[in-house]
């Protein structure tokens, strides 16, 4: 019997495709998204000294994607406020991860096996956005693949390639950390999803969207998985893309993430002298008094 025929993959990717995100996906989406900004320096303090900005820079995280896409396709940057139940139930992850006495809720979903199936399930809201990035573009821009590539990038990426401006609403400045300059695992893999989806929607790909789906559902969930549970902030991209930017662009064979994190440690500093004391300067002055004095 053909173990294909039995586990049916195709029926299995068309049921996968879908299921619907809210509220179980969307959630986990959530709660992850603004997990992430409690770890950003200085966040906590916000959240008390200035709760509206807390909650505007929580927004962020959770519905930049969609905010961006609707600026790009010349839509309403509001639009996606007007569904209530996404803000509200946003809004109360918010409250609850910064101020839930005892921090008793960011303990219980910053507790590793917990956070991992979180990332996973935030993972497959990813992997649906941008194919609906990629739809949704090729339905205004019928021939335009890299409008098609674009919004299902920014649709995957969602408040990365804003941080800059993110981070302004905290009242912090660091363009260094400017995604387009040093991107992230999940920003290079929602480019190179964007890119499948806009083949596959192009008919270049001979793959269905639901078996599309459901391929890099996995890839990323499983990828994001073993980063989050190693702690680490590297890419399976490395390799290939430091051997295809050497044959194309010339650019050194590089180290992958020790290498990246070594461009961005700071520069030594040089040992500074102390700074001398009054008593050790009057004594000085007293020296050379005595000198001119013989």
């Amino acid at each position: 019997m053909d173990v294909l025929g039995v586990l049916n993959l195709g029926d299995v990717a068309q049921t996968f495709s879908k299921i619907g995100m809210f509220p179980v996906f969307d959630l986990a989406y959530y709660i992850v998204s603004i997990l992430y900004l409690k770890y950003e320096p200085g966040s906590v303090e916000v959240a008390r000294k200035s709760p509206v900005a807390s909650w505007l820079c929580a927004m962020l995280y959770c519905f930049a994607s969609y905010i961006l896409a609707d600026v790009l396709l010349g839509g309403c940057p509001l639009d996606y406020f007007q569904y209530n139940s996404h803000i509200l139930l946003a809004s109360i992850i918010w409250y609850l991860i910064f101020f839930c006495p005892l921090n008793l809720f960011y303990k219980c979903v910053a507790f590793l096996p917990v956070k991992l199936v979180l990332v996973a399930l935030k993972e497959v809201v990813r992997a649906r956005k941008i194919a609906a990035g990629v739809h949704h573009a090729h339905h205004a821009y019928h021939n335009g693949f890299l409008i098609m590539v674009i919004i299902g990038y920014v649709k995957g990426s969602g408040v990365a390639l804003i941080s800059n401006f993110e981070q302004l609403l905290r009242g912090v400045w660091s363009p260094d950390t400017n995604e387009i300059l040093n991107m992230s695992f999940p920003t290079k893999a929602s480019l190179y999803g964007a890119i499948l989806f806009t083949l596959q929607e192009a008919h270049l790909l001979p793959v269905s969207k639901s078996t599309l789906i459901c391929l890099f559902t996995l890839f990323m969930a499983t990828t994001k998985v073993i980063l989050t549970a190693r702690h680490s902030h590297g890419s399976p991209f490395i390799l290939i893309e430091s051997w295809v930017c050497h044959l194309l662009f010339g650019s050194p064979l590089g180290g992958g993430e020790e290498e990246h994190h070594a461009t961005l440690a700071p520069a030594p500093v040089a040992p500074v002298s102390p700074v001398k004391t009054k008593e050790e300067l009057s004594e000085g002055t007293r020296k050379r008094k005595s000198k001119k004095a013989e």
